[in-house]
């Protein structure tokens, strides 16, 4: 049994990296990022004697203390109310690194991380939440080719944030003219020419007036063309076209139209994969591929998920009122693989949040939540049948329903939850 199956745990020292550290106290403001340096000591709490202010009224006035340790960062509770936990078990001290990046206190993740915030800052990405290394890779690529003009494909799995960046590298590059976004893939192949490059009044049946194709909207401006890979290849030659040309001919016209567009494209699909099968033009790949940019899915930057967390509350607060998660929930959600990314994340959250009786998400409702996608597999571990049975009174409809399966497949699981005690 480790340390944190304990119920009632007093220490615990996660095997961690050398610094430095840095430090992240995820409010549900601006978070508050602090170095720490070899041996140096702050205090964190809501009062004025603490170092780092923490605006939260479940964190007591000098609430714990942080130290930075040849093996990570030490925390130790200072005899606070609601205490220090890491997971779900509460701790007087723990040691935090790359085992285990964050602890909470009161209703307030913070972070632990290797490295510097003066080392190398993350810039500021519009949409862009988190500060893992692989996300702050990210936000440093999209600054650094926002300015430019050469087209961009972004490549991540679904709900990965491919739109999130797309607009990112339009709004930092400041081109002062439209963002035409266009989903390719559910594009009608008949429509298809006529949505691209426009037509005039009569050109086919039913074009009773003149309109302008996504290139001409998007003149200086952004084309953003998501799941790119769909493009039949017919229209992959047209493309590759205006790509080269800068130049586009609407349908039914006589003269062609020159455009200044900067195209940012999107695949969940690896390109080079297409194209080696033949469903993809090498030469439009090498074209719109100028600059890559991968986005990580979120089971590779679980140390993200508290901030994503509070963030994505934070937007629903208007709709469904403050809402925070509990030190279990932030575990329940650090267990799941998110298939479904930072999507699914929202999905989860807000499914939650409508069940929750109160402010607080705990880690039943979370697994709850996460139980809607159960309809085409067997639960994640066995107990969890039972545990949605309990969280419905023992109303086995009720929990089938909430899974979103027939009481029969519930019934199922019931019972191979019991032939496996």
């Amino acid at each position: 049994m480790s340390t944190l199956d304990v119920e009632r745990t007093r220490e615990v020292v996660v095997p961690a990296r050398r610094g430095p550290w840095c430090v992240e106290v995820v409010g549900e403001g601006d978070p508050v990022r602090f170095d720490l340096g070899a041996g140096e000591v702050r205090s964190l709490g809501s009062g004025p004697r603490a170092d780092v202010q923490v605006p939260d009224p479940t964190v007591s006035a000098v609430h714990c203390w942080v130290r930075s340790t040849p093996s990570g960062v030490e925390v130790r509770d200072a005899g606070s109310r609601n205490g220090v936990y890491v997971g779900e078990a509460r701790v007087d001290r723990a040691v935090l690194g790359a085992g285990a990046s964050a602890f909470v206190i009161g209703r307030t993740p913070v972070v632990v991380r290797a490295g510097s915030t003066a080392a190398e800052p993350a810039p500021r990405v519009p949409g862009l939440v988190g500060e893992s290394d692989a996300i702050r890779r990210v936000a440093h690529e999209v600054a650094r080719h926002a300015r430019h003009r050469a087209p961009v494909l972004i490549q991540g799995e679904s709900g990965t944030g491919k739109d999130v960046v797309a607009r990112a590298l339009h709004d930092l590059g400041r081109r002062g003219a439209p963002y035409v976004p266009l989903n390719v893939g559910a594009l009608p192949e008949t429509l298809a020419d006529s949505e691209l490059f426009g037509h005039h009044r009569g050109a086919f049946t039913g074009a009773v007036m003149a309109r302008a194709g996504v290139f001409e909207q998007a003149h200086r401006g952004t084309l953003f063309l998501d799941e790119i890979a769909d493009l039949p290849l017919a229209l992959q030659a047209r493309l590759l076209r205006v790509v080269e040309d800068g130049v586009v001919r609407p349908l039914g016209g006589a003269r062609s139209v020159s455009v200044d567009v900067r195209i940012v494209s999107a695949t969940w699909a690896p390109l080079d994969r297409r194209v080696d099968e033949g469903a993809f033009r090498a030469d439009l790949f090498h074209r719109l591929s100028t600059v890559v940019i991968r986005l990580p899915p979120l089971r590779e930057r679980r140390s993200d998920l508290p901030l994503l967390a509070a963030t994505l509350l934070a937007r629903r607060r208007e709709e469904l009122g403050p809402r925070h998660l509990s030190p279990d929930a932030v575990e329940e959600l650090a267990r799941h693989s998110w298939p479904g990314n930072v999507r699914e994340l929202g999905a989860v959250l807000y499914r939650a949040a409508l069940s929750a009786p109160g402010v607080c998400l705990d880690a039943l409702q979370v697994r709850a939540a996460l139980a809607v996608g159960w309809a085409s597999s067997a639960p994640r571990v066995p107990a969890d049948a039972r545990r949605l049975l309990e969280l419905h009174g023992g109303n086995v409809s009720a929990a089938a329903r909430a899974a979103n399966v027939p009481r029969s497949t519930f019934r199922s699981w019931l019972a191979a939850s019991r032939a496996g005690e």
